[in-house]
C-alpha cells in the first residue's frame, strides 16, 4: 500500500512517463543488434573470401552507426529520466510541505524541526528511486529480456535455458539480504535525523550556545552523533558488498559455464563462432536483465525506512480538518460582529490529562477580556482555540453564533488577529513581515499600519527603510521593534477578533508605555482577548477572567474583583509589593 500510494505520483505526468517507455523501447531494440557487427566481422570478414573488404567496412560502419544511435538513445532517457525524476519529487515535496503546514500543533510539539526538515529534503528522494526500481528498471529490463531472449533462443536454445540458471541464485540472494539491508537502512536514517535535528537545534538557540559556552560540549556531541551515523552507513556498505559480491560470484560462474559449453558447440560445428560471440553478448544482458527484475524486492528494502518516513507524514493526522460543505465565516468589524463564547470546553494535549476543564466563558461584540492567572493555568491553551489551532475534547466555540467547527478554516483565521509574546518575525523585509497576513496589501497600507503601530519612525531609520532585511526571527531588531511590527501587522489584518497573548512580558517600562499606546488603538472596536501577567496593563478591561489549575475561578471587573477579596485581589497585591 505504501508503494503504491507514492508510485501514483508516476501517473500525474504520463506524457513523459510514455516518452520514456518509447526510448527504452527503442533502447532494447538497437541492444538486439549491437552485437551483430561482430558476429559479421569474425564469420565474413575474416574468412577470406572475396568481398572481405566490404565485409569489414560494413562491420565497422553498422558498429560505428549503432554506438551514435545507442548513446543518443541513452542520452535521451537520462535526460527525459532525470527531469521526470526531478517533477517527481518536487510533488511530493510539495505534498509533504503542505501536510506538515497543516499537522496538529500537538503532532509538532512531539517531532523536531530537524527530523521533518530531514524527510522532507532527504527522504523525499525516495520516489526517485522507487520509481526507478518499481517503473522505469523493470520495464526497461522486461523489453530487453523479451528482444534478447527472443534472438538467443532462435540462435541456440539450450545456451537460453542455461542462461536462465542465473535467476534462482538472484532471486535467493535478494531474499535473505533484503530485509538486512533494510534494517540498516532505517537505524542509518535514524542516526542521520538526530544528527540533523541537533544541528538545527544547537544553530537556533546560538546565542544560548555562546552565553552558556557550550560549544566543546557540542561538538562532543556533534562527533558522537556523526560517529554513531557513519558507523551505521559503513555497516550497511558491508552488507551491500556482500550482496554484490554473491551475485557477481554467481554471474562469474555462469559464465565461465556458458563460455565452456559455448565452445564446445562451436568446435562440435553447432554454431559459428561468431554466433557464439553474439549469444555471449546476449547472456550478459539476459542475466542482467534477469538480475534487475528478481533484485526488486532487494533493491527496494534499502529505501523502504525513507518511504516509510515519507508516508509517516502524508498519512498523519492534520488534526483540525475542514468539514464537507463548511461555510465561510463573514468577515466583518461591524458593531454586532465578533461574537464569541466557549461553552463547557475540556481540552488537554494528552489523553486524560485535561488542560482546560468545563470552561465556559463569552466575549460581547467590542469587549476586552483579560485572562489572568498562573503560568500553566491554561490561558494561552484557552485562546488556542478561537482560531483552531485545537479543536475542544468537549464543549463547542462559538463566532456570531456559529460552531466553528462548521465554517471554513481560511474564512475562521481571517477573523482573528494575533501578537504574541514572541513575534516570530521571517529573514525577508520590514513591509513584507507586516503584510505577512495580507501579502496583496499597498505600499500605503503597509505604512499606515506601521504609523498606528508607533512603528513607522524606527522603520525609516533603517538602512533600506521597509525594505530593510530583518535578521531571523528578527534578530537585528530590539524586542520592542519587533512586537511594534506584530502589532502593525494585526493592524494591518483588521480582524474583527484580537488575540494578545502577553504582548508586554518582556519589555521594559518605557517601551512597554509606547506598546500599550498602539495596543489601545489596535484594541478599538475588536472583540479582544489580552493575556497578562502584569495587571497593571488590564485595569480598563470590560471583563477579567482569572484561570487556575484549566478551571474559571473568578469574574469580574478590576475593581469588583479587588472587593471580592479572592484570588484575583491576592494577585493585584503581590504584583503591587
Amino acid at each position: 500500500m505504501r508503494y503504491r500510494r507514492l508510485l501514483s505520483y508516476a501517473l500525474r505526468h504520463w506524457p513523459a512517463l510514455s516518452g520514456i517507455v518509447a526510448l527504452s523501447l527503442a533502447y532494447s531494440a538497437v541492444s538486439v543488434l549491437q552485437p551483430w557487427p561482430l558476429k559479421i566481422l569474425v564469420d565474413y570478414a575474416l574468412d577470406e573470401r572475396s568481398g572481405a573488404a566490404t565485409f569489414l567496412f560494413a562491420a565497422a560502419s553498422a558498429s560505428l552507426g549503432l554506438y551514435v544511435l545507442t548513446s543518443a538513445l541513452d542520452a535521451g532517457m537520462t535526460f527525459a529520466w532525470t527531469s521526470y525524476g526531478e517533477r517527481l519529487v518536487a510533488n511530493l515535496a510539495a505534498d509533504m510541505f503542505g501536510r506538515l503546514q497543516r499537522i496538529s500543533l500537538v503532532e509538532h510539539s512531539r517531532r523536531a524541526i530537524g527530523d521533518s526538515l530531514s524527510r522532507l529534503t532527504v527522504d523525499v528522494y525516495c520516489i526517485y528511486s522507487l520509481v526507478q526500481e518499481f517503473l522505469i528498471s523493470p520495464l526497461r529490463n522486461v523489453l530487453l529480456l523479451a528482444t534478447v531472449g527472443v534472438v538467443s533462443w532462435n540462435l541456440d536454445p539450450q545456451l537460453t535455458i542455461l542462461t536462465l540458471v542465473i535467476a534462482p541464485i538472484q532471486a535467493g540472494s535478494a531474499y535473505y539480504f533484503g530485509p538486512r539491508l533494510k534494517r540498516r537502512a532505517q537505524r542509518s536514517r535514524a542516526a542521520e535525523s538526530s544528527l540533523f535535528s541537533f544541528v538545527h537545534q544547537t544553530l537556533t538557540a546560538i546565542p544560548l550556545v555562546q552565553a552558556f559556552g557550550t560549544e566543546q560540549r557540542n561538538g562532543r556531541e556533534f562527533r558522537r552523533l556523526a560517529a554513531d551515523a557513519t558507523n551505521l552507513s559503513q555497516q550497511g556498505v558491508l552488507v551491500q558488498n556482500a550482496y554484490s559480491i554473491v551475485n557477481n560470484l554467481s554471474f562469474g560462474l555462469l559464465n565461465a559455464v556458458l563460455l565452456y559449453a559455448a565452445g564446445r558447440r562451436a568446435l562440435a560445428g553447432a554454431i559459428s563462432i561468431g554466433s557464439v560471440l553474439v549469444f555471449l553478448y546476449y547472456s550478459r544482458s539476459i542475466q542482467s536483465a534477469l538480475g534487475g527484475l528478481v533484485s526488486i524486492y532487494g533493491s527496494a528494502k534499502p529505501i523502504g525506512a525513507n518511504i516509510d518516513r515519507v508516508v509517516e507524514i502524508l498519512e498523519s493526522d492534520c488534526g483540525i480538518c475542514e468539514t464537507p460543505g463548511a461555510q465561510p465565516l463573514p468577515f466583518s468589524i461591524r458593531e454586532g460582529r465578533g461574537h464569541v463564547r466557549l461553552e463547557n470546553v475540556t481540552f488537554g494535549y494528552e489523553p486524560r490529562r485535561p488542560v482546560l476543564r468545563a470552561v465556559s466563558l463569552e466575549a460581547r461584540p467590542g469587549q476586552i477580556v483579560a485572562l489572568v492567572g498562573p503560568t500553566g493555568a491554561g490561558k494561552s491553551t484557552l485562546v488556542s482555540l478561537i482560531p483552531r489551532l485545537f479543536d475542544p475534547w468537549e464543549g463547542k466555540v462559538t463566532i456570531d453564533g456559529l460552531d466553528i467547527r462548521s465554517v471554513q478554516l481560511s474564512s475562521l483565521r481571517a477573523q482573528v488577529g494575533m501578537v504574541m509574546q514572541d513575534s516570530y518575525l521571517f529573514p525577508m523585509t520590514v513591509a513584507a513581515n507586516i503584510a505577512y497576513g495580507r501579502p496583496d496589501a499597498g505600499r500605503e497600507e503597509v505604512v499606515a499600519a506601521a504609523v498606528a503601530a508607533n512603528a513607522d519612525g524606527f522603520i525609516r531609520n533603517l538602512p533600506d527603510g521597509y525594505d530593510s532585511v530583518i535578521g531571523e526571527r528578527g534578530a537585528t531588531l530590539s524586542g520592542g521593534e519587533r512586537q511594534r511590527i506584530a502589532i502593525a501587522r494585526a493592524f494591518l489584518k483588521n480582524a474583527p477578533i484580537l488575540i494578545l497573548d502577553e504582548p508586554t512580558a518582556a519589555l521594559d517600562a518605557g517601551v512597554e508605555a509606547l506598546l500599550l499606546e498602539s495596543l489601545d488603538r489596535l484594541m478599538a472596536g475588536r472583540t479582544t482577548f489580552i493575556i497578562a501577567h502584569r495587571l497593571s496593563t488590564i485595569r480598563n478591561a470590560d471583563k477579567i477572567v482569572v484561570i487556575e489549575d484549566g478551571r474559571i475561578v473568578e469574574t469580574g471587573g478590576h475593581q469588583e474583583l479587588l472587593a471580592n477579596n479572592g484570588r484575583y485581589r491576592r494577585m493585584h497585591s503581590g504584583a503591587t509589593r
